[in-house]
């Protein structure tokens, strides 16, 4: 075993720990990487006119994570992720970052529904009143394509057929039509490639908001609280900010 442990040495190959990997099995990945490029592009072309986002959704539960922490060197203690004995309630959050701003829309609920996205939708059009059309860049959640969410749209342009489950309808309800058919909300979806979630840079921003407040939070006892720590968190980033663009990889202006 000395004689292979010199090898390996020698090779420089040590024994360390494997990490999840993941590859888009999307056929039409870079394609629509282009379409995503062309959306920041035509803000950039003509900001205030034209606004595209990045939209995600993220659950946060009662309970704090557990990470690593600072300690005292050889204390016997250690920090603690003090947990609640009550039901670990979820939170989940809805946010859309400006890709040329840095500028986040969000809200919570406590389940992510059609009805709730529109809801949001309307939110982030309030956000934007001079835009003559938002690009909304997301993921290919098939509640993001629901026919009854895109009723309350303008004419959706993308080329991209969209995911739909097996036994789901493919036109929208009455209900739907008679609730949000007069909207026409200006927004159009850009779909990222399937599984692939390291092209949507809003990933970083559910990071750093593990980061800075749910990793070890005190609030487990306290879900009133917990939520207005988050409010907090992503309410600083709803003027815009260059600091949060250049965390989440993209590109800052001149």
């Amino acid at each position: 075993m000395a004689g292979v442990h010199t090898v390996l040495r020698r090779a420089r190959i040590v024994w360390k720990r494997a990490r999840a990997s993941i590859r888009s099995p999307d056929p039409d990945y870079e394609a629509k990487l282009v379409d995503v490029a062309a959306a920041v592009a035509a803000a950039q072309a003509q900001p205030g006119r034209i606004i595209t986002v990045y939209l995600d959704e993220v659950t946060v539960e009662r309970q704090p994570t557990v990470v690593n922490a600072y300690a005292p060197l050889g204390a016997s203690e250690q920090a603690r992720a003090v947990r609640s004995p009550k039901s670990n309630t979820v939170t989940r959050i809805v946010g859309a970052l400006n890709a040329l701003t840095g500028a986040v829309v969000h809200r919570r609920a406590s389940k992510i529904t059609v009805a709730f996205l529109v809801v949001f939708y309307h939110a982030l059009c309030r956000a934007y009143p001079e835009a003559e059309r938002i690009y909304v860049i997301q993921d290919n959640w098939p509640v993001h394509t629901h026919p009854d969410l895109r009723v309350a749209l303008e004419p959706q342009e993308t080329r991209w057929p969209w995911y739909r489950p097996p036994n789901w309808p493919t036109e929208p309800s009455a209900a739907a039509i008679r609730r949000w058919g007069e909207l026409k909300l200006p927004i159009q979806i850009v779909p990222l490639p399937t599984d692939a979630s390291w092209c949507n840079p809003i990933e970083k921003l559910w990071r750093k908001l593990r980061q800075d407040v749910t990793h070890l939070h005190r609030w487990a006892d306290d879900l009133k609280t917990l939520r207005i720590e988050i409010d907090r968190f992503l309410d600083q980033f709803a003027p815009g900010s260059l600091e949060l663009l250049r965390y989440v990889g993209l590109e800052v202006p001149d």
